[in-house]
């Protein structure tokens, strides 16, 4: 491969970027050149082309046109599975070199000025804060990764690359007091709860770009600005979906979808509208229910069901969609019904007008978070049902 044939894959990648709105700064295309994608994809690694499918190997020495074609695809490459115990190429993804279209969405969304000092939480193979090196001088970017096999690897890239960014090993969810106060946060895991730490540790005025992932369907991209009172405040921006940062990753209570026990009731509900309405119902659902997860199954005879459970374990809910039946089948245990507090939720989403996304917002602080709709005061609050 030659240095001609490498700008072009780097053309072509930030031209498919450019049209999908993903990259709109020339500032950002500039280090896309700087800091070439495939320096920090390993030899062997693992392409995930779509969500949800098994990923590819993608083989250097094997097939050199595959591993370049990963390399600058707008696609994933997975580089660790199971914390690095798991067997290459299956079981939970744990560390990646992640798409360039959402990298770039979070980069552009970070707002960066030439001054910006910026502190990184999950520095995964380095591209990331390479890129950020670049654009603001290495000087300015701190990276923390808590896996030192990951944080190794990245180091070695880094410096293969030309850049020398401030790499810690630790817990992203403590930050880095010593570097601090940052102008940004980028995190490139994804998040249930913002750590104060990071809010703490930006400048009143600064901002921080996650992927917000609450136990309730989907992730979104959020970014919030730091105010002068311990708070942040701000907004979602579309889509996304992250590993966890690893402090947060919690072990979800085993879903009880049992065909015995349970209270069983009828709902004119579909259960596939709760979940693929719209995503201003997502964020209307966990704003008042932040402890329910959801899960879908669809049965081998084509049937959908909508199973649902709370953090703490205590109860779940089964919603089975039956074709050309007036009602759906319900069926609830433990002391919430699980399935009435959803339901009442969405309803009070549609009976708002159904907002979409875009109007919704987030406050974090030392109280926790909290979601709103249009306006910080207009606080969505959570619901409490008692046990029946």
């Amino acid at each position: 491969m030659t240095i001609l044939e490498a700008r072009s894959r780097i053309d072509t990648l930030a031209d498919r970027l450019a049209a999908a709105d993903d990259l709109t700064d020339p500032r950002w295309r500039d280090a896309l050149h700087a800091v070439p994608r495939h320096l920090f994809v390993p030899d062997r690694a693992w392409q995930a082309p779509d969500p949800g499918r098994t990923p590819r190997l993608v083989d250097r020495a094997a097939d050199p046109e595959e591993w370049w074609e990963a390399a600058y695809a707008d696609a994933p490459v997975i580089t660790q599975f199971d914390d690095g115990a798991g067997e290459p190429g299956s079981g939970r993804w744990t560390s990646s070199l992640s798409a360039p279209g959402i990298v770039l969405r979070f980069l552009e969304l970070l707002g960066l000025r030439d001054h910006d000092r910026v502190l990184e939480i999950g520095t995964g193979t380095g591209w990331t804060a390479a890129l950020l090196s670049h654009r603001l001088g290495a000087g300015n970017v701190t990276s923390v990764e808590i896996d030192p096999s990951v944080a190794a690897r990245a180091a070695a890239n880094l410096g293969a690359a030309g850049f020398g960014p401030r790499l810690v090993t630790g817990n992203g969810e403590a930050g880095h007091p010593p570097g601090a106060p940052y102008d940004k946060v980028h995190v490139t895991c994804g998040v249930t709860w913002i750590p104060q730490t990071w809010v703490e540790q930006v400048r009143p005025g600064g901002t921080i770009a996650f992927p917000w992932m609450p136990e309730w369907a989907g992730g979104h991209i959020a970014r919030l600005t730091v105010t002068g009172d311990g708070r942040a405040i701000g907004s979602f921006h579309g889509g996304a979906s992250y590993m966890m940062l690893r402090s947060q990753r919690g072990t979800p209570p085993p879903i009880a979808a049992t065909d015995g026990g349970g209270r069983e009731s009828a709902t004119r509900i579909d259960p596939r509208t709760i979940l693929g309405d719209s995503h201003g119902a997502d964020l209307a659902i966990t704003a008042r229910l932040p402890d329910v997860m959801d899960a879908e199954h669809t049965t081998g005879d084509g049937r959908y069901a909508l199973v649902l459970a709370d953090t703490a374990g205590t109860s779940w809910a089964r919603v089975e969609h039956r074709p050309g039946a007036r009602d759906n089948l319900v069926v609830q245990a433990g002391p919430r019904n699980l399935w009435d507090e959803v339901a009442d939720a969405y309803l009070r989403w549609v009976g708002l007008g159904s907002p979409d996304r875009s109007r919704f917002g987030m406050t974090a602080g030392p109280d926790g978070q909290r979601i709103w709709l249009d306006r910080p005061k207009n606080v969505i609050e959570p619901m409490t049902m008692p046990p029946s």
